[in-house]
């Protein structure tokens, strides 16, 4: 009778959970687009491929026309785009812009039509920062990581570096290397402008010098800044195999109080997890619009919640926007902060938090704001 009674309520559990799903149908029409073509959407959240270009793909129909059905929770808020398996060929308008990203709010079955005219030629378009890298870049093609996929790794070098060789500066780790620098490559057309920024402060001598090293990311990118085995993975690559190749081969100060971390969205999630989980190796940290909370997908506001052992030594830097996707992240990014409170952390002494109410989730944002986390973890 017990079994019985377990084995209804979970079925009545079940029947719940799925009566609150709803069905979303994207159909898009794309006239001048080759029958042959494949079509993909993706945007947040696993069910959209967590930005992977390449990884949900729509169904091929007749005329043109490419469909899939996906289910999600009701009040789902959904961002997307749709791309033919690559960044350098994501949907444009019909001013062959890139557009921003659609959002929807599901609260019922849905069908989304759209008519796609024009799609990027399989180039990125390099339009909005023009120029080049700025100061002297040491590249480490290929690098190989026990467990992951190798990648490229590039290394900046402050100012003084070439000419005072007696010298050791500070490294700053930072993820999605090749968004940081060089427009040429970064995956969407659009870079941080890091180079310009760190040699304008250090030159104006408002921040000290200091080594930053751009770790290239992978198709594998959400697995590896994320929590989870691969986050484990990427974290261990980063802080015994990275860092002693980068402090033998470059003249670094390798202590902890001189290393820290940086990146945005799921690369500012792994770059607080570096910070929390390796304290012994990182002291600092700047996560801009980091992914913190997302429900039902992600939660990373519990285990630094439920941690009870002595207080970490930390200084870290937070933002987020209010526009988009930075929407979505902002309560995981207030929560954290409302967090680290509880656990005796204070405000300008151990983190600083800028809210952008006009920012959004993208290069050219991170790029406006880049200034103010290198001012606070490195300002003279």
């Amino acid at each position: 009778m017990k079994i019985h009674f377990l084995f209804t309520m979970t079925l009545l559990f079940s029947i719940y959970l799925s009566a609150q799903d709803v069905k979303v149908r994207f159909n898009v029409a794309s006239p001048k687009l080759n029958d042959s073509e494949s079509v993909y959407i993706t945007g947040l959240g696993e069910k959209l491929g967590n930005w992977d270009p390449s990884a949900v793909k729509l169904n091929k129909q007749k005329d043109n026309t490419w469909e899939i059905e996906i289910s999600f929770p009701q009040e789902s808020k959904l961002e997307y785009k749709f791309t033919l398996g690559s960044w350098g060929q994501e949907a444009l308008n019909d001013r062959s812009g890139r557009p921003d990203n659609s959002h929807l709010t599901v609260n019922k079955d849905t069908v989304v039509s759209v008519v796609i005219n024009k799609w990027g030629g399989g180039v990125i378009n390099k339009v909005q920062f023009k120029g080049q890298i700025t100061g002297t870049v040491r590249y480490h093609k290929n690098f190989p990581t026990d467990g992951l996929l190798p990648r490229d790794i590039i290394v900046w070098l402050p100012p003084s570096y070439e000419k005072n060789m007696d010298k050791r500066y500070p490294v700053l780790y930072a993820h999605d290397g090749q968004n940081l620098f060089d427009p040429s490559t970064s995956s969407f057309g659009v870079d941080w402008q890091l180079d310009e920024t760190a040699d304008s402060l250090i030159r104006q001598g408002k921040i000290n010098e200091m080594i930053i090293v751009g770790i290239y990311n992978t198709k594998a990118r959400m697995k590896e800044y994320w929590t989870g085995d691969s986050g484990k993975i990427y974290m261990n690559f980063v802080v015994n195999q990275l860092k002693p190749f980068i402090d033998k081969t470059y003249r670094t100060i390798p202590d902890r109080e001189n290393t820290a971390s940086m990146g945005s969205s799921a690369g500012g999630l792994i770059s607080f997890m570096l910070l929390w989980e390796h304290n012994e190796v990182f002291s600092k940290a700047a996560c801009l619009s980091p992914a913190f909370y997302i429900k039902g997908e992600l939660d990373y506001i519990s285990p630094v919640k439920n941690y009870n052992g002595p207080m970490k030594k930390l200084k870290a830097y937070f933002d987020c926007g209010a526009l988009g996707l930075e929407s979505i992240l902002l309560p995981g990014v207030t929560k954290m902060i409302a967090t680290l409170k509880t656990k005796g952390y204070k405000e300008e002494t151990d983190y600083l938090w800028y809210y952008d109410k006009n920012g959004e989730h993208n290069e050219p944002n991170w790029a406006k704001r880049v200034w103010r986390p290198l001012e606070y973890l490195y300002g003279k």
